[in-house]
């Protein structure tokens, strides 16, 4: 028989590939000096950034057009910060207000025959991405994924859409946008500071002061930011949809694996230990393949698997029992969203009457 780990504690099983983006990610948190040899590329990337985006307000590149204002939910730094529920929430206020929107991305991870692909019932995470698939899944509006953005957002407006929400994009200046929203992990915040690759770092932090918003996920806002908490559901739901959801409680005594593929796995642990949850914990790469051989030994080994509700989309496929997810919503200051409404709502007078 398989016996329970104990109250309240984790403990790791972390793979090579893991250890490697963990010692990468470690030192992108403060100025280690090993990272000052890479100041040379840091200093060419930073240029880079700096002429392109020059270019671009000063018309030398071109932006195509767009058939709808757009709103761009991105971020300044690799790496998880909470960009997917801000996109559902966004997407989930504004039909509440109204508003038919629509959500493109360029669909990470996945390859499809052909673009533009809208996500429906029947599209794979293989073909469209993690993302696009759980918000497909989540909101019935139109999802469409094209590495080519100018594409994917005509095809959203040809689908209804009277506002698109770009999931990324905060760097893709070829899209125009009506709205840009920031969002920042608060716990680790800008890291040390610094570009790639000595640090994490798209864009400097000044860029941050031309968005509509920046959003801070969980840690304390920051004057002018706006503060975000992820608020789990009362149940984790069965991966399987033949199978029942089941309580927190449900899960004590049992010996549990928790397994996380997104950009920073420790959230996701960290919420299951603030819930009393005992488990050994396995981080995965962002966008990780969880392989039908690797989820079966998994299952041998454990009374119950968690995960996040992104690679529980990747599992459903795998026939899978007692897994199951803890889907989040994201709870936001409400005056951003008065402040939104009332930028969209001014936007569209402007448009109205030619302004």
């Amino acid at each position: 028989m398989r016996s329970s780990t104990g109250c309240s504690s984790t403990r790791s099983l972390i793979s090579e590939q893991r250890v490697a983006i963990v010692a990468i990610e470690q030192a992108w948190q403060k100025k280690v000096s090993w990272t000052l040899v890479l100041s040379p590329l840091t200093l060419l990337y930073y240029l880079i950034v700096q002429i392109r985006r020059l270019a671009y307000r000063k018309g030398w590149l071109k932006q195509y057009s767009v058939p709808v204002p757009v709103i761009v939910v991105g971020n300044i730094s690799a790496g998880g910060n909470g960009k997917t529920p801000v996109v559902l929430w966004l997407a989930e206020l504004l039909q509440c207000h109204g508003f038919k929107p629509g959500v493109v991305s360029r669909g990470y991870g996945g390859q499809s025959s052909h673009y533009p692909l809208v996500v429906d019932s029947t599209t794979t995470p293989e073909q469209c991405g993690d993302e696009p698939k759980l918000i497909g899944k989540r909101l019935a509006i139109p999802v469409v994924v094209d590495p080519n953005r100018s594409r994917a957002v005509q095809k959203a407006a040809e689908l209804g859409a009277d506002v698109v929400i770009s999931d990324d994009g905060l760097q893709h200046y070829a899209m125009p946008r009506a709205i840009e929203l920031a969002v920042i992990d608060g716990s680790r915040r800008h890291g040390n500071g610094w570009l790639l690759p000595s640090g994490p770092l798209r864009e400097p932090v000044s860029r941050l002061q031309s968005v509509f918003a920046v959003i801070c996920n969980g840690g304390v806002a920051g004057h002018g930011e706006y503060q975000m908490q992820l608020q789990p559901m009362n149940q984790w739901l069965a991966v399987n949809p033949e199978q029942h959801a089941i309580s927190t409680a449900a899960l004590c005594g049992k010996k549990i694996l928790a397994i996380a593929g997104i950009g920073h796995p420790q959230r996701f642990f960290d919420l299951i230990e603030s819930l009393g949850i005992s488990a050994e914990v396995q981080p995965l790469v962002d966008h990780a393949k969880i392989s039908p051989a690797q989820m079966a030994q998994w299952q041998i080994q454990y009374d119950a698997i968690l995960m996040t509700e992104k690679d529980a989309v990747k599992c459903e496929m795998l026939g899978v029992s007692d897994c199951y997810y803890l889907p989040v919503t994201a709870r936001i200051d409400q005056q951003l969203e008065d402040n939104l409404l009332r930028e969209l709502r001014e936007l569209n007078k402007r448009a109205t009457h030619g302004v």
